[in-house]
């Protein structure tokens, strides 16, 4: 964060920022996390408490956007504090959505808890889940540091979490075409481990971001990516 400011006021609004982007995390973090947990022990009671815990997350994006554009009003920040305003803001844009895929993962734990997942199946989710969830975890004390080095690396291995949900949908798909009865939860499934692949993807953003603030550079070079799922060839044989 930048430093302090004759008016304390001013510091103090960007502290407010920074507090409250730390305590989206911590919320987003679990609810990733609960999601998942639902979903393979089929805890639908768990599942309803990810879902209650969404609107958390929606009202702490709008009191940062709030906070944001009063401090920019108020202050006319610039260099290093306006990129703090703006990372933050698009920060818990990112945190947000994170709840929401979290919220969407719990909705689909009612669609499938009367089958019988091969255990395979919830291992790969499980896999999938605490990679998605180590990063997110891991930019978040990142966060904290500004430090953009540990920033790009995050970034740097994002086609890790994209190469285990590859291999998880190719598994999906060749339980499906073996059973159609498979076809249904197996959907759901599909839908979840996008989900989690989605927050490991929000989880680079926030690390570019960092980047951003830290630097006012963009990170050099194309984010890399794995997820071949777009292509033919990832089709069973």
């Amino acid at each position: 964060m930048s430093s302090s400011h004759i008016v304390s006021a001013y510091d103090e609004e960007l502290k407010y920022l920074s507090r409250r982007i730390s305590e989206m995390g911590g919320v987003a973090e679990r609810m990733a996390a609960d999601a998942v947990r639902a979903l393979v022990n089929s805890d639908t009671v768990l599942a309803q408490k990810v879902i209650s815990d969404d609107p958390i997350l929606d009202e702490a994006e709008r009191q940062i956007g709030e906070k944001a554009i009063v401090t920019i009003a108020k202050r006319q920040p610039m260099a290093a504090d306006l990129r703090e305003i703006i990372g933050s803001i698009r920060i818990a844009a990112d945190l947000e959505r994170v709840g929401d895929l979290g919220k969407n993962t719990a909705k689909r734990v009612l669609a499938v808890s009367d089958s019988t997942l091969p255990r395979t199946l919830t291992r790969g989710l499980e896999h999938l889940s605490e990679l998605a969830s180590a990063q997110l975890k891991e930019v978040l004390d990142v966060y904290a540091s500004r430090s953009p080095e540990k920033a790009n690396g995050i970034r740097e291995r994002d086609e890790e979490i994209d190469a285990v949900y590859t291999a998880l949908f190719r598994e999906l798909l060749t339980y499906m075409m073996e059973d159609p009865r498979n076809i249904t939860p197996c959907t759901h499934l599909l839908f979840c481990a996008k989900n989690i692949e989605r927050i490991g993807d929000h989880a680079t953003n926030i690390a570019e971001t960092i980047f951003y603030m830290a630097t006012g550079a963009q990170p050099v070079g194309e984010r890399p990516k794995d997820d071949t799922t777009t292509s033919l060839n990832t089709m069973p044989t």
